[in-house]
C-alpha cells in the first residue's frame, strides 16, 4: 500500500528519524494557516509547496514550489491544488492534486554547503535479506544514476539472523564522506530507518534526498514508503491511512469483493482462478494476437456472486472487445462456476462483448453443457488452446 509524503514522514518522526517538518493542507488559506504555524515553531521564513500524490517526479512536473512569503504560499497552493500533475510516473493522464504539503526551508545559508544523498531499504529477493542502497547523488532518479554512474550505488546487505549492525551504518556515513557531527547523525539516520522498516513490515522505504544541512543535521526532504498489503491486520493505525482516491476505483472495487484485480491497457478481459493460471493466460492471449486488458484472480471460492462482480468491473473498461474465463476446477467444481456465468450474464443483461469460457477439472463437462444449453452469447472450450483459437476468432469479428 502506497502512502502520502506526509504520511510517510510522520511514520518516520516517530521512530527518531529527523524529518523536514511540514503541515498538509487541502486549501490555499490552510496553507496559510499551516504556514504561520511552521514559522512559529522553526523559525522558518521560506516554505516549499509540495504536491501529495501517489507518485514521484513531482518537482519536474511543477507540483513543488519555494514561496518567500505569505501571500506567495497561498498563490501557489492556490495554484497546486486542483491541478492534474503529470510526471513519468502517473502516466499521461495525470493525477488530481486534492492535497498539499507546506514544509520548512531547509536549505538555509550556514558554515557549510548542504548537501543531498539517497537512501533506500528493500527486499532483496535473490538474496533473502533486506539491503540498503545509497549514493551520494541525492536529488536524482536513482535509475538514472544505475545507467549512467553504477560505481556511485552502494549496497549493504542485512543478515536477517543479525540484523542491522553499527558497522555497517558507519560504512553508509564513511561512504558519504561525512565526519564529525554530521557522521554521528548519519548513523543515527540509518539505524532509526531500519527500525521503522522493519517494524512497520514495509516493502520500501526511499527517501530522496536525504540532506545534511549546513549547520550538519541529517534530515529527510522526500520520503516514500510503501507498506506490505499482508501485513496490514497487525497495524490498524497504518491502514487507516489508505486514500482510495489515489487508487485505480476498479482495483478498490474489486477488493471490496476480495477479488485481486490490476487494470492493464489489452483488449481481452480475464477472469481465472489462481494468479498462476492468470498468468498463463494473459500468455495465451498474447499468442492469440490479443493483449491483457487486467488480471483478476477471483480465488479458489468462485460463487455466482463473485463472478458476477468480476463480469461488472471487467465490462467497465471500454478496451474490452471480448471476456476470456478460464477457470481450473480443483476447489470449486466446474458446474458451479458455469451457473454462475450464466445468471450473471443474465443479471448484468446487454454484455456486448463475446465470452470465451474453459472449464477444466470437477464437472467440467457438465459445466461446459450448461453453457452451450444457456442461449447465451458464451462459448465453452475444453483444453486452453482451444480457448485461445476462440478468443482470436472473436477479436478478429471484433
Amino acid at each position: 500500500m502506497n502512502i502520502h509524503e506526509y504520511q510517510a514522514k510522520e511514520i518516520l518522526k516517530s521512530y527518531g528519524v529527523r524529518i523536514q517538518e511540514g503541515i498538509v493542507a487541502e486549501t490555499p488559506e490552510q496553507a496559510v494557516a499551516a504556514a504561520k504555524k511552521l514559522t512559529e515553531e522553526t523559525g522558518t521564513g521560506w516554505h516549499v509547496i509540495k504536491a501529495q500524490i501517489h507518485a514521484g517526479g513531482r518537482g519536474k512536473g511543477g507540483g513543488v514550489k519555494l514561496a518567500k512569503n505569505l501571500d506567495q504560499v497561498k498563490e501557489l497552493a492556490d495554484q497546486i491544488l486542483g491541478m492534474t500533475l503529470v510526471t513519468h510516473q502517473t502516466g499521461p493522464e495525470g493525477k488530481l492534486v486534492q492535497k498539499v504539503l507546506v514544509a520548512q526551508d531547509v536549505y538555509y545559508p550556514g558554515d557549510s554547503e548542504p548537501k543531498e544523498y539517497y537512501l533506500s531499504i528493500l527486499l532483496d529477493r535473490a538474496k533473502g535479506m533486506n539491503v540498503i542502497m545509497a549514493s551520494t547523488e541525492g536529488g536524482m532518479d536513482i535509475e538514472e544514476v544505475a545507467e549512467k554512474s553504477p560505481e556511485k550505488i552502494i549496497k549493504e546487505w542485512i543478515d536477517p539472523a543479525v540484523g542491522l549492525q553499527g558497522f555497517q551504518a558507519r560504512k553508509i556515513a564513511f561512504a558519504f564522506g561525512l565526519e564529525g557531527e554530521a557522521f554521528k547523525e548519519m548513523v543515527k539516520f540509518v539505524s532509526n530507518l531500519y527500525k521503522a522498516y522493519l517494524e512497520t513490515d514495509s516493502s520500501m522505504f526511499e527517501i530522496n534526498p536525504v540532506l545534511k544541512t549546513s549547520d550538519n543535521k541529517i534530515l529527510a526532504v522526500d520520503a516514500k514508503v510503501n507498506l506490505d498489503d499482508n501485513a496490514l491486520y497487525r497495524h490498524k493505525n497504518l491502514a487507516a491511512m489508505r486514500d482510495l482516491s489515489e487508487e485505480d476505483p476498479l482495483e478498490v472495487e474489486a477488493g471490496e469483493y476480495h477479488l485481486n484485480y490490476v487494470k492493464l491497457d489489452g483488449n481481452v478481459g480475464c477472469m481465472v482462478n489462481g494468479a498462476g493460471l492468470a498468468m498463463a493466460t494473459m500468455d495465451i492471449i498474447k499468442l492469440s494476437g490479443g493483449e491483457p486488458a487486467n488480471f483478476l484472480d477471483v480465488g479458489g471460492g468462485a460463487n455466482a456472486q463473485t463472478v458476477e462482480a468480476g463480469f461488472r468491473i471487467i465490462l467497465k473498461d471500454p478496451n474490452v472487445k471480448a471476456i476470456l474465463i478460464n477457470i481450473f476446477g480443483g476447489i470449486v467444481r466446474c458446474d458451479r462456476v458455469a451457473n454462475g456465468v450464466v445468471e450473471a450474464y443474465k443479471n448484468i443483461g446487454d454484455i456486448n462483448v463475446p465470452i470465451i469460457v474453459r472449464l477444466q477439472g470437477t464437472n467440467a463437462e457438465e459445466g461446459a453443457r450448461i453453457i452451450d444449453e444457456s442461449g447465451l452469447k458464451v462459448y465453452s472450450a475444453v483444453v486452453l488452446k482451444e480457448a485461445a483459437e476462440k478468443v482470436k476468432q472473436v477479436l478478429a469479428q471484433a
